[in-house]
C-alpha cells in the first residue's frame, strides 16, 4: 500500500521527472516518466535533432504537476489511485503477444536504429579519409550531407507514421459511418 509522503521532499524529488511518482511509490508511472524522459534526450543526441528537445519542458511539466496533483488527493483518492503506466505501455505492447504486425514494426525499428548506427561510423569514416581525396570546400559538403542521412531518414519515417494514423483514422471513420448508415437502412 502506497503512503503519502513528506511535501517537502515531495517538491524535491518532483523536479527530476519520475522521481516524485516513485518516490510517493508510484514506481510504473515514474520509471515510465524518467524513462521518456531520458529516450528524449538519447535520440536527440544520437541522430542530432536538436527541435526533438522542445518535447522537454513539455515532459518535465508534466510530471511535476502530476506529481503534485496526486499528492493534493484526499487520502481516500490517494489510497485508491492505482500505479499504471503514463501511456499504458502494457496494454499497447503487451512482450508476450506481439501479432505479426507489431513484430515486423519493432523489428523494422530496429534495423532502422542499427542502420543508423553504422552509417554515423561509416560517416565518421569518410570524414576522416575524405579530405585527402577531394578539396576541402567538396570534402566539407559530403561530410555534411553524410551526417545529415540518419535524421532525414527517421524524419521521412515519423511523417510516413503519421500520414499512416490519418490514414487509418480516416478509414475507421469511414467505416463507421458505413456502419451508422447500414443500420438506419
Amino acid at each position: 500500500m502506497t503512503k503519502k509522503k513528506s511535501k517537502g521532499l515531495t517538491f524535491i524529488f518532483s523536479l527530476m521527472p519520475g522521481a516524485g511518482e516513485m518516490y510517493m511509490g508510484f514506481m510504473k508511472q515514474g520509471v515510465s516518466m524518467m524513462g521518456l524522459f531520458f529516450i528524449v534526450i538519447a535520440i536527440a543526441a544520437f541522430l542530432d535533432i536538436g527541435p526533438l528537445l522542445i518535447v522537454l519542458p513539455i515532459i518535465w511539466c508534466y510530471s511535476f504537476f502530476n506529481v503534485h496533483n496526486i499528492s493534493s488527493m484526499s487520502d481516500e483518492e490517494f489510497y485508491a489511485l492505482e500505479d499504471d503506466y503514463i501511456f499504458h505501455v502494457d496494454r499497447i505492447l503487451p512482450m508476450e503477444k506481439l501479432s505479426k504486425k507489431q513484430n515486423k514494426i519493432l523489428a523494422w525499428i530496429l534495423i532502422l536504429a542499427g542502420t543508423c548506427v553504422i552509417w554515423n561510423q561509416f560517416a565518421d569514416y569518410i570524414h576522416n579519409h575524405i579530405y585527402i581525396m577531394l578539396p576541402s570546400q567538396m570534402a566539407e559538403m559530403v561530410s555534411d550531407i553524410l551526417y545529415t542521412v540518419p535524421q532525414l531518414v527517421v524524419a521521412l519515417v515519423l511523417i510516413g507514421i503519421g500520414i499512416h494514423m490519418v490514414r487509418g483514422k480516416k478509414v475507421e471513420l469511414d467505416k463507421e459511418e458505413l456502419r451508422e448508415e447500414e443500420k438506419e437502412d
